[in-house]
């Protein structure tokens, strides 16, 4: 994107669409992310204090600037494609269209319509003395938001922390920091519409990957990183971050076909969660079938795939059944192919279901099959994982399916947030004590 084309993207004014803009020139390069951040934190106690209406207008305000500038932001996505070497499974989420575009219009809108996550009571009561004291959700602060490859997740984000209250410094990737640019300026452009300070939503100044790293160490400036890619991007961050991290861990997702499910929806469901999209954290992985229907089962579910394009790594029991599936190693079953690829595994019963998932399994998103209620049950008491279905796609794993409008990520730890990451979970909470004059003996 030329000069001209940073500053105004299809008739929007983004005097702010450089993001090294009014960073101190002692600060660019080396320090860079501490002055952003430092800029950030300010524009985070105005942003806290503004009123629902004010940063909601601020999101419809920035939908409508995606969708005007969504030529530029095309037009930045495509040198971006062009500049790619990447398999195909990675450009389909390097790829924005004119469809995508509207989605992310479309999410933030749908954001600005939930309720106020800002000051809502969560629980109050009164002592004995007659003290009364009350839980209130609160923004966490300034929220760092380091991503690969998905420039949309840019756009969600900043919508989240806008609607949360919290400011946002976002790095996103080498690979699509062209469409990083162009959504972040569409971003700002809403901030300024609204009255609101610019510099809630922040981007890293260029692709340098010191810029990671500094963020990783900015205790004191950015209250909360949350990583969005990668396994080795998520266990660089766990293993360096001097600040709090909320971690989106790889999609190892697993589907279960019980005995008792029925065959049509079994392949529907199946063929939906490896196929609808491969790129995404959400699909299947590993397909687990009951032995005592894989033998009337299986070959149905893999020529229904096959037909789609999708290759296999079978163990023993499934190539007894399909005998021209390649085989599986360990390997491979602890593998998130995000990719047309399907591990496959036939057992005995749900218990070693279970067992599978709790060997390889991510703690991401686990689905069963089944028309037994007391068997699905069994299941989604057994696993471990943030997000567990029955009956239907891991696919829906995703903010937008849960009716959060967007999500900042999957979260698969234990503590604070678990699942697809919205306004809610983007909040922490204070204690207020309201008194009459109370003194402690």
């Amino acid at each position: 994107m030329n000069a001209e084309g940073e500053s105004k993207l299809q008739g929007v004014t983004t005097a702010s669409a450089n993001p090294v803009q009014d960073v101190p020139a002692q600060a660019q390069g080396q320090g860079a992310m501490a002055a952003l951040a430092h800029r950030a934190r300010l524009a985070a106690r105005t942003l806290a204090q503004s009123s629902s209406a004010t940063r909601d207008k601020a999101l419809w305000a920035a939908a409508a600037a995606l969708r005007e500038a969504t030529p530029a932001i095309l037009e930045a996505n495509t040198q971006d494609l062009a500049a790619s070497t990447a398999n195909d499974a990675f450009r389909d989420r390097l790829t924005l269209t004119p469809e995508r575009v509207e989605a992310m219009a479309r999410g933030l809108e749908e954001i600005a319509d939930l309720p106020d996550p800002v000051g809502r009571v969560l629980e109050e009561w009164t002592r004995p003395n007659g003290l009364r004291i009350r839980r209130v959700a609160t923004p966490v602060g300034v929220i760092g938001m380091i991503y690969e490859s998905r420039p949309n997740v840019g756009a969600d984000a900043a919508g989240l922390c806008i609607k949360s209250g919290n400011a946002v410094l976002l790095r996103g990737g080498s690979e699509s920091l062209n469409s990083a640019r162009a959504i972040h300026a569409a971003m700002q452009a809403g901030l300024r519409s609204a009255g609101l300070p610019e510099d809630a939503v922040l981007i890293a100044p260029d692709a340098n990957r010191a810029h990671v790293a500094e963020m990783l160490t900015a205790s004191g400036l950015i209250d909360l990183i949350i990583p969005r890619g990668g396994r080795s991007l998520v266990e660089r961050v766990q293993r360096e971050a001097r600040v709090p991290v909320l971690a989106h861990a790889e999609g190892l997702c697993h589907t279960y076909i019980h005995s008792a499910a029925d065959f049509a929806m079994a392949r529907r469901i199946v063929l939906n969660a490896k196929m609808r999209r491969t790129g995404i954290c959400g699909s299947t992985e590993t397909l687990l079938m009951d032995a005592a229907i894989a033998s009337a089962l299986l070959p149905q579910i893999v020529a229904d795939l096959a037909e789609k394009g999708c290759t296999f790594k079978a163990d023993a029991a499934a190539r007894a059944i399909v005998p021209d599936l390649p085989a599986a190693t360990a390997k491979d079953f602890a593998t998130e192919w995000l990719d047309a690829v399907l591990n496959i595994a036939v057992v005995d019963g749900v218990d070693e279901a279970l067992d599978h998932i709790a060997q390889y399994g991510s703690s991401h998103t686990e689905a069963i099959v089944t028309a037994d209620e007391n068997m699905a049950i069994r299941f989604m008491n057994g696993v471990s994982s943030a997000v567990v279905m029955w009956n239907a796609s891991t696919q829906f794993c995703d903010g937008g399916e849960f009716g959060f409008g967007a999500e900042i990520g999957i979260a698969t730890g234990r503590f604070h947030a678990r699942g697809p990451v919205g306004v809610e979970q983007l909040t922490t909470f204070r204690y207020e004590v309201i008194g009459t004059g109370q003194v402690r003996p």
